[in-house]
């Protein structure tokens, strides 16, 4: 079972990597990457509350929660990426800390005071379940820290091989097969990819001094996994227990309490304790008895903390009030402000599928509730003309899927340019560049040939549609003399 239970996890993380690995120019995997979301209950549940709409997709993740009501609490321990993440630390050391049962009780207690927060502030219309989602964690890592850092350190090696080693031949050949495909991912810069995975890296990390720190004391979604298990049938037994204690001291997420009971609710189906005992007598089987009776302390507590949770509401925007981006340019057909950071699950999709590498993650500047959401950033990358694959990926619809017909005249913003810096009106010099490169096929960036001197570029805001690649081409430094802004962008209504 432990075997079994190994092969899961790899197998797992090998699809879980291969599916983003894939979400790139062109769209590659035979599954789509909104589906690993949409198994996720936690995420579809919040923004499903926040928004007040049921999302496509929304019966996967019912589906799983079902299957943990039948199966107890598998998924934390047989499929989920950051657990598995987390047992890969915990294995560097081998003695760990053990906790007494109240202060086990007492750590178990706070994962359901964040879910019930994020409960509490989605009813409230704000959806922040995605700080402690371990799915979209993960796939951030993946996306904007691993597969970067593999491809470009890859690529470093085999031109390392063939031009100053001379390893020519085979080595050539698997290097050029590689490009177009494993290696043909080209995105190596993310904006604030140190504190992705500083994070990443700090919730692995605790679990070397306490094994599944994460999964006992924070995840949310490890809590209403732990609520949906304590329906399943499917039950540790211990008839003709020693009481060695082995168990308990292994137990990696310290569900064996000191009499040898334990926590259905917790346990994760690692089935390390069945091989750690010595009288083979731990077994796990489904169970056609009554339940044991509910505790009703473990009840109190939670409404406790849903209650405790309300002060949260104090934080909400009050309804109907409208954020404003600021300067931050949203991918195509975003959804209005408001609901779009709300519906965003900063998975990161939209950005590692992004063909230009145009769109980063925002920090502060569309306010704290914007962090981590995607922004177009023309100095980086422009909004390829009729690429329409953000709105493909996006497995909650904040980006909405779109035609090519329909994103040939949606607007991101307006371009806008400074006569005081642009080539020909400042300084009287030819520079025609941001006129050759507009795509729109009558040219949303016209030529003043009356004024005098060299043609003088002007914007038609009628046909701009604010893909960046003006600012992105114009030789002007280190300011652009082009510049777009979210102006007059297309956001689409709910």
């Amino acid at each position: 079972m432990v075997i079994l239970r190994r092969l899961s996890q790899t197998v797992s993380c090998g699809l879980f990597i291969y599916v983003l690995w894939s979400t790139t120019y062109p769209l590659a995997g035979t599954i789509k990457p909104a589906m690993l979301f949409k198994s996720d209950p936690l995420m579809m549940a919040m923004v499903s509350i926040s928004q007040r709409v049921i999302l496509p997709g929304v019966a996967i993740s019912i589906a799983m929660l079902l299957i943990a009501a039948a199966l107890g609490r598998y998924f934390c321990g047989w499929v989920c990426p950051l657990g598995a993440a987390m047992d890969i630390t915990a294995a560097l050391k081998k003695k760990h800390a053990i906790l007494s049962d109240n202060r086990s009780a007492a750590l178990r207690k706070i994962k359901f005071f964040f879910l019930g927060a994020f409960l509490i502030l989605a009813l409230a219309g704000i959806q922040v379940a995605w700080i402690c989602d371990p799915v979209t964690i993960a796939a951030r890592f993946v996306s904007m820290n691993m597969i970067p850092a593999l491809t470009w350190a890859a690529d470093r090696i085999f031109i390392f091989l063939i031009r100053d080693c001379n390893m020519h031949g085979a080595i050539s050949d698997l290097y050029h097969t590689l490009e177009s495909n494993l290696l043909g991912v080209k995105v190596f810069y993310f904006a604030h990819s140190a504190a992705i995975l500083s994070f990443f890296a700090a919730i692995c990390a605790a679990s070397f001094i306490l094994q599944r720190f994460w999964c006992r004391a924070v995840c949310p979604l490890g809590a209403l996994y732990s609520l949906a298990g304590r329906f399943s049938r499917l039950r540790r037994t211990t008839g003709g227990c020693v009481k060695c204690g082995r168990c308990v001291n292994s137990c990696r997420m310290g569900a064996i309490k000191k009499d040898f009971s334990y926590s259905q609710g917790e346990c994760i189906l690692c089935m390390e304790c069945i091989y750690d005992c010595p009288s083979h007598v731990t077994k796990f089987g489904f169970s056609g008895a009554s339940r044991p009776p509910v505790n009703t302390e473990s009840r109190k507590n939670f409404i406790l903390i849903l209650l405790s949770s309300l002060f949260t509401m104090g934080f909400a925007f009050p309804a109907g009030r409208k954020r404003s981006p600021g300067g931050v340019i949203r991918p195509p057909a975003a959804l209005e402000e408001d609901h779009f950071v709300n519906r965003c699950i900063r998975c990161g999709n939209c950005m590692k599928v992004c063909p230009t590498n145009g769109l980063q993650p925002v920090m502060f500047q569309a306010g704290p509730g914007g962090i981590w959401t995607p922004q177009l950033v023309p100095e980086t990358g422009y909004c390829e003309y009729l690429c329409t694959l953000c709105g493909k990926t996006c497995p909650t619809g904040a980006i909405p899927e779109i035609t090519q017909e329909q994103k040939a005249v949606t607007k991101l913003g307006i371009a806008e340019i400074d006569r005081s810096t642009c080539l020909p009106w400042a300084k009287n010099k030819e520079c025609i560049v941001c006129q050759e490169h507009c795509p729109v096929g009558e040219k949303a960036i016209k030529l003043d040939t009356y004024a005098g001197g060299p043609a003088k570029p002007y914007i038609d805001e009628r046909l701009c549609v604010g893909c960046g690649i003006c600012q992105n081409k114009c030789p002007v430094q280190p300011v652009r003399a082009v510049k777009v802004s979210p102006r007059n962008a297309d956001r689409k209504c709910i």
